[in-house]
């Protein structure tokens, strides 16, 4: 093919695209988000994106950032989470406790054995 064909052939496969603007580009119809090359586009192109390491810890960051904001700004649930966080900590340092008696009574009964036994 010679170079004008092949550049008429170009010109005449790119026609129907804009270059450039918002809603079109390489790949888009010239129509913008209304037309099916962004749908289609888009689509195509999920599954490369959800591969991407980068997109997986955005995901998750504006989860955890949605989570948040409703979070703090719905009072009620606020309240109810702080007082749930408040009985897990005392239970947890019940715990902590309980266990530091028990290896006190081991360590007691160890010291005994030795000092009874020898």
């Amino acid at each position: 093919m010679g170079k004008k064909k092949h550049k008429k052939a170009q010109r005449d496969e790119y026609a129907g695209y804009a270059p450039g603007g918002w809603g079109s580009g390489y790949g888009m119809p010239a129509g913008g988000a209304a037309g099916h090359g962004f749908d289609e586009g888009l689509l195509k192109a999920m599954p490369g994106l959800l591969k991407s390491r980068q997109y997986d810890q955005f995901l998750l960051g504006a989860a955890i950032g949605a989570a948040a904001a409703y979070v703090l700004g719905d009072e009620e649930l606020r309240g109810k989470l702080l007082k749930t966080g408040m009985k897990l900590y005392a239970g947890l340092l019940g715990g902590v406790e309980e266990f530091k008696e028990q290896m006190a009574d081991l360590k007691a009964e160890v010291e005994a054995e030795q000092h009874g036994g020898a």
